[in-house]
This record gives structure tokens, C-alpha cells and sequence, in this order.
């Protein structure tokens, strides 16, 4: 399809973007490089459209009516379209709104003797007459002949050679609209369903929708509304101060029906629209505001721009949810709240969020104290403790200056100077700023300019920073510190202590700039260490540890993994003789001080799962496959053993059933296995675990071995 008639198509109503999609995210940069591989003919990827009289919701105002008969939903390729559309109509299309409009592309200027291209500086632009608006040029409100003519009224001849580029260049860009789209089409007779998983599967290779987004899109195929209902509660959430995108939508559905934070195509099935329906009914009428009260009211959190993280407030969002939006008590709201700071100060979730949300989300579904058991995970990675040496060079983006800024609110400091709490600012002019104490031209003047990378760091160092009201700040000149603190002791004698500042007016002369960096840092570690140990106690949890952990774990003195019972997976074929290796490790497990057996794990910890088995069985299930290893056990071990000294499970990971077999100590004999040799005598074999394998006992040590474990 060529862009001009896309566009036409767009304009008469004939073309539409569906309302699972996201909203327009390119940047001006993508725009740049979209025209300029248009110019030069490079490849720009392809459209992909689906033709038919059962749309899905349709973006913008514009309603469905049957009477229009078939019409044209762009699947794939709207970020390029809505660009094209943007820099040649010069204006939004009308699937969209302006808040829609995450970037605003439009106003890509092109020079016409280079074919550069760039967004308008006055510096560059404007005295030179080959810089043109390129939406202007499409709309053929200039053309190469104004250039010319404008160049020769600033006195400079044109030749006929660079006539000829300017017309031939201007002639490049009015031909973009000439160019096609190749276009790939969905059959008519696709059901919307099958609409959008061609649509998934297209993105799925690709990066341009995340897994939320996809994941999204699925859910408003089978729940048309979803987006825009979200999206009204999210600008709620906003009047309120905390701003969230669709994505945090989709992982607190997923974290609220599965428990888990990665595997979004659990979302995709139809199956899940009433369960999802009921989730956000809860999640929108009292969880959602619930948890940013909680925030407010206990954390202090006023915006979530203070967040580094507003995943971490997932796990809480889920913990209020399992409890049916009921309130929580003062214990399980300050062990959440504490849990939040340190979550946020030791950046638990600013990388690998969804294995992180997997993991969490687990305690938050199984454990007793789970707020307990998160932090001892936190403590895992990063010690709890706040060190003075953490702030040094540190700037204001650093997570502990959050920290600082919630910490302040909660002790009741005041602004510098208007004396108002940082806690109660109201209105935009008392919105919260953070200033230098020591000003920065005044340490600049002292040697603490950009020459010295390290000193420059000092300079900034969110140590040297009070926190103020937007107005005192916009009135505050760059006074001495000394002269500066000595005011604010004297209009709000407490507004220091309260903002954490050493009161020492030798540390306030500019040449104990480091030395005032130490002593606060060292206060503030100090206050901040007892601030979030204040809170409430937190217990080590006395959890088990996880199967999955286990396996990441690998194998050892008290842990085996075999790939099957009987399945070859080399060879494709059933293999009994892997059944006397089973046999020999329960074994060794038996002799030595017990251990588990996990069937359906590779060495190296891959799940496989049991399939590979059941087929061996003339495709059996779990109730057969657990017939034939007890007639196994039975067999070698005798049915008291089997039955008092091993328990047999078929736990799940990742979705994939395995076979758990937890093996206790022998007490009074050995655990014999009888064994054939090549050439086909039985003979009786004792093995016993050595390290992370089953060994044989040598003869000339068996009588030592038997006498040692089995004195009786």
C-alpha cells in the first residue's frame, strides 16, 4: 500500500488501529531515522492489516457501525503510519488523543541542499533558507523554487547545479508519499481471536511491545473495554500523585491470579476474562487506593516520583488482594512499610523484575510472615546496614536520598525558609525542591568544578542538599553557608536538627566543606539505621527452602537428579537399565544420611519433565508411573522400607511435573542391591553416597563401613 493512500485511508475513515494497542511511543529520533531511510530507499518494514466486518474496539471516537460494511484494522506498523501521518498532515491522527501522544514528532525540519535532518533550532535554522519544515514541503507549501529565490535575496547566486539539487532533493521528500508499505494480510474470515494471536506472534520475535504490552493486547481482544477502563483509573490514580503505565496494570493481574511476575501468556486465554473482570473490581474499588493510602499516610511517599521502583509496590498490592481488600493491622502494616524502604534503598527490583516478582510473589502466596521472609531475601544480596562510606559522592538520585526525603517528613521538618513542613506543602508553589547548603558556585570557586571529577562529586553530593519549598527556593540567593544556616537557626531554631544538618558553626565554613560531608554523613546513617529499625522487629524466617532453589542449587551429598526413570533420551527409546540406576541412588541415599531424588531434571538443572516416561509406559499418567516405581522399590527394597523410608511427590516447575522422591536412613541393615554383571551372575553390591554420586563399597572396606554405620 503507498503512504499517501494509507493516510487517505485514515482520513476517510477506512483505516483504524485497534484499541489493544498501545499508545504512540516513538521518539523524535525514530521519526529522523524513519525519513531518513524513506529518502534513501532503505527497507522500513511492513504493514500488517486485517480486512473485516467484526472489528475489534476501535481507538478514537469513532464507533463501529455495521452498515460500513468491512473495514481495514492496522495490526502491525502503526508507530511508522502515526509518524507519517503526523509529519505530513502535521497534525494528530484522529485515532488518537494529544495524551496519547507520549512524543510529540512533529516539526522535523530537513535541509534541502544536505537532506539532514533535525528538530528546529533558532541557532541553525533561522537565517538559512535550505532548512524547511518537511511537513511543509508535503503539503508543497515550499518548493525548491522559494529556496532559490529567498537565497538570492540574501545576496547569494544560485547556480544551476545546486538549483538542480535543491529541486531534485525537494523533489525526494514529496516523493515518500509515493512509496509503499509492503502490506501482509489477516483472511477476512479470522476471528478476532486469531486476529490477535497473529498479532502477538509477529511482536513475539520482536522488541517493539514488551511482554505486558502483548499481554494487554490479548486481554482487551476478549475484554474490548479493559484499556480504557484502566487507563480512567489510572488518571485517578495520577490526580493523586501516583503515576503508573498500563504495564503496572498487567503485572498486578498476573501477581494477583498466579502469584507470579513472568510468565505473562498466562493472561492470554479467553478463559482468564472473568477471573480478570472480578480482580479489577477488587483491584479498582479498594486495593489500588488502599495501597496509596497506605504509602501516604505510613510511608510518606507523596508521589510516586520518589519511587525507584513502583514495582515494589506489587507484592503489597497482592498481599492487600489475598486478603480481600480488608484493612490491615498496625503489626502487618509497618513490617510491609519497612520491607518498602529497604526494598527500595538496595534496588530490589530495578533489574530482573520479573524473576524477582516470581520469587516474592511465592512468599507473599505461602509463607506466614512474609514481609519477615522479603527482607531476609533483601539481606541475601545487600546487608541491611546504612554506612556513612554509602552517601559519599552520592547524588540526589541515588535511592537513599528517597529515603532521607521520607525520613525528614516523618521526624516534621520544616522548609528552610518559610518554616512550612516538608510534609504538609500544598499547591504548586510549595512543591518540594532540593537545594545546596554549600553553594555550588561558591565550592566551584573553591576547586570543585567539572575539572575534578572526584571534588565535582562532593559538590553535588546529596549530603550538601536541604530539602525546600519550590518558592523558598526560587528566592534563595547563593549566600555563604555559614551566613545561610546561621539565618535558618535563627528564624526556626529546630528546622536544622529536624533536617538532619550538624549544628557546629565551624563545619560551616567553606573551608570544612568535607568535613561538614562526614558529620552528616555520619548522622544521617546513624538516624536512618535506627529510623527503619524503629519501625517494628522482623524475625529470620524459618522457611524451607524451595524445590527450585534446590535445583538451581545442583546437585550434592543430599540431592540427585536423574533425567527419567526409564526414557533414553538419547536414543528416543525406552532404557531399563536406567531403572537400576534409580534404584542404586536410593540406595546410597538409604546407607548413607538420606537424601532426595528428583526424576525429570537434567544434571546440569534443566526441568524435562515426565513425559519421556509415561510414553515408555504405553502413554501412562502420574497414577501408573507411581504404580510401576513402587512395584520397583518394592521389589528391591521390600515394602517396609519403601513404605516407612520413602516418600514419593509430584511437585510442579515451571509448569512441568517431576517426580520427588525424599529417601530416609536405613536404622538396623544395609539397603543391598543385586545387580548382573556382563555376563548375566546377579551379584550383591552396597553403594553409598560419596559427594554428589552413588559409589560402590570396595570389599576390603565393607566390614569397617558395616561395623561404623551399622554397629548393631
Amino acid at each position: 500500500m503507498k503512504i499517501s493512500n494509507a493516510l487517505e485511508k485514515i482520513d476517510e475513515l477506512q483505516l483504524f488501529i485497534p484499541a489493544f494497542q498501545r499508545e504512540y511511543v516513538w521518539k523524535r529520533d525514530d521519526a529522523k531515522q524513519l525519513v531518513d531511510s524513506l529518502i534513501k530507499g532503505y527497507p522500513t518494514g511492513t504493514m500488517l492489516t486485517w480486512e473485516t466486518a467484526n472489528p475489534p474496539e476501535l481507538k478514537g471516537p469513532h464507533k463501529y457501525d455495521e452498515k460500513q460494511g468491512a473495514v481495514r484494522i492496522l495490526l502491525d506498523g502503526q508507530q511508522r503510519i502515526t509518524t507519517l501521518y503526523m509529519l505530513v498532515r502535521g497534525e494528530i491522527p484522529p485515532y488518537y488523543t494529544l495524551t496519547e501522544i507520549l512524543n510529540d514528532t512533529r516539526g522535523l525540519h530537513v535541509n534541502l541542499e544536505t537532506l539532514e535532518l533535525a528538530y528546529y533550532t533558532k541557532t541553525r535554522m533561522e537565517n538559512d533558507p535550505c532548512w524547511q519544515n518537511v511537513t511543509d514541503i508535503f503539503q508543497r507549501k515550499v518548493r525548491a523554487k522559494d529556496i532559490v529565490r529567498q537565497l538570492e535575496a540574501k545576496g547569494e547566486i544560485v547556480s544551476r547545479d545546486r538549483d538542480d539539487l535543491l529541486d531534485d532533493n525537494t523533489r525526494a521528500i514529496e516523493n515518500i508519499l509515493e512509496r509503499d508499505f509492503p502490506e501482509q494480510t489477516i483472511p477476512a474470515k479470522a476471528s478476532i481471536r486469531e486476529a490477535i494471536d497473529i498479532f502477538y506472534k509477529v511482536n513475539a520475535s520482536g522488541v517493539s511491545l514488551t511482554d505486558a504490552e502483548l499481554a494487554l493486547a490479548q486481554i482487551s481482544g476478549y475484554w474490548p473495554e479493559a484499556r480504557d477502563i484502566f487507563k480512567r483509573k489510572l488518571a485517578a490514580l495520577a490526580e493523586e500523585g501516583f503515576v503508573f503505565k498500563l504495564d503496572f496494570v498487567v503485572f498486578a493481574l498476573l501477581g494477583c491470579l498466579y502469584h507470579i511476575g513472568s510468565d505473562m501468556k498466562k493472561l492470554h486465554d479467553a478463559d482468564n476474562e472473568e477471573r480478570i473482570r472480578s480482580a479489577w473490581k477488587l483491584l479498582d474499588e479498594q486495593v489500588l487506593d488502599y495501597v496509596a493510602s497506605l504509602m501516604r499516610s505510613h510511608a510518606y511517599v507523596d508521589h510516586t516520583s520518589e519511587i525507584n521502583s513502583v514495582y515494589a509496590l506489587i507484592p503489597i498490592v497482592v498481599y492487600c488482594f489475598d486478603k480481600d481488600g480488608e484493612h490491615l493491622n498496625d503489626v502487618e502494616i509497618r513490617k510491609l512499610i519497612k520491607w518498602f524502604y529497604y526494598s527500595q534503598i538496595r534496588t530490589r527490583y530495578v533489574s530482573q523484575l520479573p524473576q524477582k516478582l516470581d520469587r516474592d510473589l511465592r512468599i507473599i502466596s505461602e509463607s506466614s510472615n512474609p514481609f519477615d521472609e522479603l527482607l531476609a531475601v533483601i539481606k541475601e544480596e545487600r546487608q541491611l546496614v546504612i554506612t556513612p562510606d554509602e552517601f559519599v559522592g552520592r547524588s540526589i538520585s541515588h535511592p537513599l536520598f528517597g529515603l532521607l526525603r521520607w525520613y525528614l517528613k516523618s521526624q516534621g521538618a520544616v522548609c528552610f525558609t518559610t518554616g512550612v513542613a516538608l510534609r504538609q506543602s500544598m499547591g504548586k508553589k510549595y512543591t518540594l525542591e532540593n537545594d545546596h547548603i554549600f553553594p555550588y558556585s561558591k565550592l566551584k570557586a573553591e576547586g570543585y568544578g567539572i575539572e575534578n571529577r572526584l571534588k565535582y562529586s562532593l559538590a553535588q553530593e546529596f549530603t550538601n542538599r536541604a530539602i525546600l519549598t519550590q518558592v523558598a527556593n526560587r528566592r534563595k540567593s547563593a549566600k555563604d553557608a555559614s551566613a545561610y544556616l546561621a539565618d535558618v537557626k535563627s528564624n526556626f531554631p529546630d528546622a536544622l536538627k529536624l533536617q538532619s544538618v550538624p549544628e557546629d558553626t565551624e563545619l560551616w565554613e567553606i573551608n570544612n566543606y568535607e568535613a561538614f560531608l562526614q558529620a552528616r554523613r555520619k548522622k544521617l546513617a546513624s538516624q536512618l539505621n535506627a529510623f527503619l529499625n524503629d519501625i517494628t522487629e522482623t524475625a529470620p524466617p524459618e522457611a524451607a527452602i524451595t524445590l527450585e532453589e534446590m535445583i538451581v542449587e545442583g546437585e550434592g551429598e543430599e540431592l540427585e537428579f536423574k533425567s527419567s526413570l526409564r526414557w533414553d533420551f538419547r536414543e528416543q527409546t525406552t532404557n531399563k537399565k536406567l531403572e537400576e540406576v534409580i534404584v542404586k541412588t536410593i540406595a546410597a541415599f538409604g546407607n548413607g544420611q538420606g537424601g532426595t531424588l528428583l526424576i525429570g531434571v537434567a544434571d546440569d538443572g534443566g526441568v524435562l519433565g515426565l513425559e519421556g516416561d509415561y510414553h515408555s509406559l504405553g502413554g501412562a499418567n502420574q497414577d501408573k508411573f507411581q504404580l510401576h516405581l513402587r512395584n520397583l522399590l518394592h521389589e528391591s527394597f521390600g515394602r517396609v522400607f519403601v513404605t516407612n523410608k520413602i516418600k514419593i511427590q509430584f511437585p510442579e516447575v515451571d509448569d512441568v511435573e517431576i517426580c520427588q522422591l525424599d529417601i530416609q536412613p536405613a536404622v538396623t541393615k544395609p539397603l543391598v542391591v543385586t545387580v548382573k554383571d556382563k555376563s548375566g551372575q546377579s551379584r550383591e553390591k552396597i553403594y553409598v553416597r560419596s559427594g554428589n554420586s552413588s559409589q560402590e563399597i570396595p570389599v576390603h572396606e565393607m566390614q569397617s563401613f558395616l561395623s561404623e554405620r551399622f554397629p548393631t
